[in-house]
């Protein structure tokens, strides 16, 4: 039986921006491929392109070929796109009620309603609040902090 394994950007943009873990979020993804993902995660990696150009760690070719690379892992199917679930605003905010002692961010509920909505096993992060709660709701744990 195969796991779905949800990445979400923090873990996801590793494999596209060199940084600390790059090189076992591309071992991973190599071993384990392909991984699924969220439109969330397609605006979350646009915003972060974008913040990396305005603070200059990249320069606007690279922005535009990363995210170029990027939609062409996902229409070759190397990432596995969902789109938004219907209930995804009530899903986030109930799970941030449900889990009221971990700092849970807006958008890591999210993402983390969209994983359980497409039951994935198993949550690839390099965010420790976000591990923090996906260990809370019975996922499997993929980190890359």
């Amino acid at each position: 039986m195969n796991r779905l394994i949800y990445f979400d950007t923090s873990a996801l943009a590793k494999w596209y921006i060199n940084e600390a873990g790059s090189d076992d979020v591309e071992r991973y993804l190599q071993d384990h491929g392909p991984v699924e993902i969220s439109d969330l995660t397609i605006v979350e990696m646009r915003s972060l392109l974008s913040k990396l150009r305005r603070e200059r760690s990249i320069g606007p070719e690279m922005e535009i070929r990363i995210f170029a690379t990027f939609q062409e892992d996902i229409r070759l199917k190397h990432l596995i796109r969902h789109p938004f679930p219907e209930e995804i605003a009530t899903g986030a905010a109930n799970l941030i009620s449900v889990l009221s002692d971990v700092p849970l961010r807006t958008l890591d509920a999210m993402h983390l309603v969209i994983a359980k909505e497409i039951f994935a096993d198993t949550l690839a992060t390099a965010d420790k609040i976000m591990a923090s709660a996906a260990q809370a709701m019975g996922f499997s744990l993929v980190r890359f902090d």
